[in-house]
């Protein structure tokens, strides 16, 4: 039995090896068949999709909350919190009321130019949301 077994794992293993190449070139195929665009103005479909910059990160456990100053300490560095903030606790829409001391949160911050503030432009609290 379990000779048998084996044999019919390796048998699997062989028949997915041998049918990944054609696979592979049958996508390779269909992506080079789009002509390209002659439109000057549209988006190379070679080159990569631009990168929204977040900023730089951050992590750490929250040591002040400010809510008449808008800003937030994490691990002795303050950050500036505005509208365009997104606030998310455990995968929810949140406010700067919502943070607590003494919390861990991960994010980013730029800063501000010509200025050396940092403001934040996500926080987050805890992990997403499981789907049950």
């Amino acid at each position: 039995m379990k000779s048998q077994l084996s044999k019919l794992s390796l048998l699997a293993l062989a028949v997915a090896l041998i049918g990944t190449p054609s696979v592979i070139r049958a996508q390779d195929a269909a992506t080079n068949a789009v002509a390209p665009s002659t439109d000057p103005t549209a988006a190379s479909a070679d080159a990569p999709a631009k990168k929204h910059k977040a900023g730089t990160p951050f992590k750490g456990t929250i040591e002040a909350v400010d809510t008449t100053a808008n800003t937030i300490t994490v691990d002795k560095v303050t950050y500036s919190v505005t509208e365009k903030t997104k606030i998310k606790k455990n995968g929810q829409a949140a406010t700067l009321a919502d943070l607590t001391v003494g919390t861990k949160v991960h994010g980013f911050a730029k800063k501000a130019k010509g200025s050396d503030t940092l403001t934040a432009t996500t926080i987050e609290v805890g992990g997403k949301k499981k789907a049950e």
